[in-house]
């Protein structure tokens, strides 16, 4: 004879102090919650929500410089570090844990055209228009000593961007035509050119470091091989290519800021077409950058606002902007992934949270499990249509809400007369109505 009785050990369900949570039991048998997914989605939908009520992406505005901030840099060792040059010739460091400026150096006579740090992170290079390139100590000079340059080299021509070498004592300028560079020379190692425009900014791959890429005024997306001494590739847009910036994860992909208000991610083994075309600005796109996992980048444009990219969306997830901010000249991305700078014409650089709802802080273990579930709640429930709109809801500026106006406008106006010039056309004519799509028209030599 079976005798079925009922066991229940203490150890289960009774706290051992009055501190601890009320362990409640739970039968996991799938039949018993018959409405789980419904209970999942309300619990999406109410996080979208959250995700957009708590959405405070600012956080605090360097103010000092006495003219418009052109250029950025990052300390390579230092996450607390930046350097920002500005137009009236001033660079100045400073320190984002204390949110001031901690030196301040007179470097060049014109606009700052350039700034970038050696990779060991003990100086820092400037070029400028009055046609030099000068090298800085990182560290502040001694008690006595005078603010000066550890070196000078005086250019024939403007330099207009400056980028320095990923492991090696290297740099890369460009101006009339890019310029390679050894620390311990005042002459090129060797100049590679490719047209006679002028060319706007040069980068180095920081996978691939013997790589570089350059644009120039005359539309062209330039790459250059260091080993070789000679240019490997070009492709030529529609319009002129303001900067560019490779993938820290991926090699071969770099996108392009263009002035059709577009971004164009491009796969460096085939220029023939785009990989991605970036939509969302309502004007000129002016500086690119990746964040360090290489899924996400921001981009600076002249419409006064960033906007956040994934990498592999036409769209942009989040578009910051305040009152106050004018025409955005350069972002940068902080080395732990998780703020964003940039600096504009009204002579301020912004702090930016790069996930707009995340809570700074220390996280308790509970806060950081909630979040991670919520997280993959959104994931699993964010084609549906309610969770989508809601996750795509931003506000504008009055400025970029009637310029899309304006846009949807001018295209429902084209559609009607494309539709009354089919209406009045003559009968047994065949045409077709399509959308004229965004060309690109690449080539590669």
């Amino acid at each position: 004879m079976k005798v079925k009785m009922l066991s229940r050990n203490p150890d289960s369900y009774v706290r051992e102090t009055k501190l601890d949570l009320q362990r409640v039991p739970r039968n996991y048998d799938p039949t018993l919650h018959p409405f789980e997914v419904p209970r999942e989605y309300v619990r999406a939908l109410n996080a979208t929500k959250l995700e957009r009520v708590f959405a405070k992406p600012f956080l605090a505005s360097l103010d000092g410089h006495r003219d418009g901030v052109s250029c950025l840099a990052k300390h390579p060792k230092s996450l607390a570090t930046v350097l920002s040059g500005a137009c009236d010739g001033e660079v100045r460091i400073w320190n984002l844990t204390k949110r001031k400026c901690i030196r301040m150096i007179q470097a060049h006579e014109g606009f700052v055209r350039g700034i970038c740090t050696r990779f060991c992170g003990t100086s820092f290079f400037t070029v400028g228009d009055d046609k030099t390139v000068k090298q800085w100590k990182m560290d502040g000079p001694s008690y006595g000593e005078e603010e000066e340059p550890l070196h000078t080299i005086l250019g024939k021509t403007v330099y207009t961007g400056i980028d320095h070498h990923w492991k090696e004592a290297v740099f890369a300028t460009c101006g009339q035509q890019v310029d390679i560079w050894d620390e311990q020379r005042t002459s090129p190692i060797c100049s590679m050119t490719w047209g006679f425009d002028s060319i706007s900014s040069v980068k180095f791959n920081p996978i691939e470091t013997f790589l570089l890429g350059s644009c120039a005024s005359d539309r062209n997306i330039v790459l250059y091989d260091m080993r070789q001494a000679t240019p490997l590739k070009k492709v030529i847009l529609d319009m002129r290519t303001n900067t560019i910036c490779w993938n820290p994860m991926e090699a071969f992909i770099f996108t392009a800021a263009n002035e059709d208000y577009n971004l164009y991610t491009f796969d460096m083994r085939a220029l023939d077409t785009p990989v991605m075309i970036h939509m969302d600005h309502v004007s000129a796109v002016l500086d690119v950058d990746y964040s360090p996992t290489g899924k996400d980048f921001v981009s600076a444009s002249f419409d006064k606002s960033i906007r956040i990219f994934p990498v592999d969306r036409s769209r942009s997830r989040e578009v910051y902007h305040t009152k106050r901010m004018q025409h955005v000249i350069c972002v940068k991305w902080t080395s732990d992934s998780k703020y964003i700078m940039c600096g504009s014409d009204e002579m301020n650089i912004r702090l930016w949270k790069a996930n707009a709802s995340e809570k700074l802080g220390v996280l308790t273990s509970r806060e950081k499990a909630a979040t991670d579930y919520n997280q993959r709640l959104k994931e699993k429930f964010q084609h549906h249509p309610h969770i989508k709109r809601i996750s795509r809801h931003r506000h504008l500026p009055k400025s970029i809400y009637s310029q899309i106006q304006e846009q949807r406008i001018m295209k429902e106006a084209r559609r009607r007369k494309e539709l009354n010039r089919i209406k009045h056309s003559k009968p047994g004519s065949v045409q077709r109505v399509s959308e004229k799509k965004k060309r690109v028209v690449a080539v590669v030599k």
